[in-house]
């Protein structure tokens, strides 16, 4: 709301709505003018627009955040939509821009990124809505409670995988949630999981990928006497630890380092190029081609 004044006295002036329109598809003339033509004639006002042609697969994206008065809904502008959508066969979503994805946060031992999550999500810095922590262990359940958010223990062994997952997919359609962020869960998710959740799973690696996968990373680092430690945020697929990348962080780091430094400073940048993926995934700025992603930060 913005405040004019009118005959003396303060009046709040009603603000237009805010979406997000994304999409992709083959790479032909006229897209562009299509999308924006549109956008004009449904009373729409383009605030900011973004698009990327890919020559070596062929495809077109396009990001455009604008604004629009009542009558206008987000529905209204989906219904109207689609049949320029067919026209270019486009892949393609509508949302409101200041609607709030609802996220579940997944941890194991190690907490690092989870309490920058909870923190950033706190301080408004993150437009997301935490709907539950989950976690096999029980370590961060005062930590989350002092948050106000709800926590969810699902423990998991070699005999309960299958129906750990079924608990934790049975909570992502109670809650309505659209992301779920591994902020290092130290399990790996079955096939039939990242299918079921495909393009909406978050990791973070702790290594500047494809890099010293397994146990103690940061020790294999030390030991190969590497300059840069790095932390690569990625979509979760079948494929372990090689699905399309959203974003990575380094720093410099020199001889001098121990391995336990080396695991501080790792933890710092997880925290990075997680948050930063999470925000961008959560600003529909991202947007899969293949096995790689264009990200419109």
């Amino acid at each position: 709301m913005s405040v004019v004044e009118e005959e003396g006295y303060l009046v709040n002036e009603p603000q237009p709505a805010q979406y997000v329109l994304t999409l992709s598809c083959p790479d032909k003339q006229g897209i562009v003018h299509a999308v924006s033509s549109y956008l004009f004639m449904t009373g729409c006002n383009i605030e900011d627009s973004r698009q990327f042609g890919d020559h070596d697969t062929g495809l077109f994206f396009m990001r455009v955040h604008f604004s629009a008065d009542s009558p206008v809904t987000v529905e209204k502008l989906r219904a109207s939509f689609a049949a320029i959508a067919d026209s270019f066969r486009m892949d393609w979503q509508l949302h409101r821009a200041d609607s709030r994805m609802r996220v579940v946060l997944m941890v194991s031992k190690f907490g690092h990124c989870l309490n920058d999550l909870l923190f950033r999500t706190r301080i408004g810095a993150l437009p997301v809505e935490i709907a539950a922590v989950v976690s096999n262990h029980t370590d961060f359940q005062e930590l989350v409670a002092s948050y106000g958010i709800p926590f969810r223990h699902i423990p998991v062994t070699k005999d309960n995988k299958a129906e750990a997952e079924a608990e934790l997919l049975e909570l992502v359609e109670a809650e309505n949630v659209e992301l779920v962020v591994l902020a290092r869960y130290m399990q790996v998710l079955s096939d039939d999981l990242c299918k079921a959740l495909a393009g909406r799973i978050i990791n973070i690696h702790h290594s500047f990928l494809p890099s010293f996968k397994g146990a103690k990373p940061y020790h294999q680092a030390h030991a190969r006497g590497v300059k840069l430690i790095g932390a690569t945020a990625h979509y979760v697929t079948a494929d372990l630890d090689e699905g399309p990348i959203i974003e990575q962080e380094v720093e410099r780091v020199g001889h001098e380092v121990t391995p336990e430094q080396l695991v501080a400073v790792g933890r710092d940048v997880e925290c990075q190029a997680l948050a930063r993926a999470v925000k961008w995934h959560s600003e529909h700025r991202v947007l899969l081609n293949g096995h790689r992603t264009v990200v419109f930060a």
